[in-house]
């Protein structure tokens, strides 16, 4: 059933723009539309939001799917609306980087840019839905009525690369609602949670908190940061002036 879905979506709109960010559902609806519709972009909208691990997940995905990878750039940094880091953040945010998307698109002769929501994900809470709507992007997936399982299943079946990769969510999220959002900021952050992934981790943030970091991991990880709590100590004191372990652990994908 679902497949009959999507062929039928790609019968009405054969010639896409898929935005891609390096996560799998954005795979799964790049690797649908390369089976299903007849002509097929990918984009990459690269800002100081995203670490350079979802730009090369996005490029392996595309390397196997054969299709070729445009890599935009917003600048986030210098938009007010973006770094005041207000309950609308996530809006002017994704209008920037799909306006770059858009403006590809025309370019391309394509007037379909897609994107991968699912209809799991709660729209509602989300501001940066908000503007996908208003500009006119397309949520196959979520047309499609594919769960989050549905596409991780999808992902296996067609062997792609992120089917078990957690759901991941930009490196501004790590700095609490109101507070600026700085590059200096940004780029501590993705240095440090590159020390944790480099360790063994997954599905893990560090937040920041006033020139300090707030650690959460899952239960399953509380062990391996205990038996490399002095290097990952020493390690991560480069850039906070403090070091704190939430016991609460990860409840949600923020």
């Amino acid at each position: 059933m679902m497949n009959m879905k999507i062929k039928e979506f790609f019968k009405e709109h054969s010639n896409v723009v898929v935005a891609v960010s390096g996560g799998v559902d954005s795979a799964v609806l790049l690797a649908l539309a390369a089976e299903y519709a007849q002509e097929v972009h990918a984009c990459f909208v690269k800002t100081a939001f995203q670490p350079e691990f979802e730009l090369k997940d996005a490029a392996e995905i595309c390397s196997k799917l054969n299709i070729k990878l445009n890599s935009l750039e917003a600048d986030v940094i210098k938009n007010d609306d973006i770094v005041l880091n207000n309950q609308n953040r996530c809006y002017y945010c994704k209008k920037l980087m799909f306006e770059k998307i858009l403006a590809f698109a025309k370019d391309a002769g394509s007037d379909t840019v897609l994107e991968g929501t699912n209809v799991s994900d709660d729209v509602e809470s989300r501001p940066g839905y908000k503007a996908l709507k208003e500009l006119g992007i397309l949520s196959p997936l979520r047309i499609c009525e594919m769960t989050k399982s549905d596409i991780r299943e999808t992902a296996r079946k067609m062997d792609l690369s992120v089917s078990q990769k957690p759901s991941y969510a930009c490196l501004a999220t790590r700095v609490p609602t109101g507070e600026r959002i700085t590059a200096d900021i940004l780029t501590k952050t993705e240095k440090a949670e590159n020390i944790l992934l480099n360790k063994g981790f997954s599905d893990f943030r560090i937040r920041y908190r006033s020139g300090a970091a707030l650690i959460q991991i899952n239960d399953k990880d509380y062990q391996k940061l205990i038996l490399n709590r002095k290097e990952i100590l020493s390690k991560l004191s480069d850039y906070y002036s403090d070091i704190m372990l939430d016991l609460k652990g990860r409840e949600s994908n923020g």
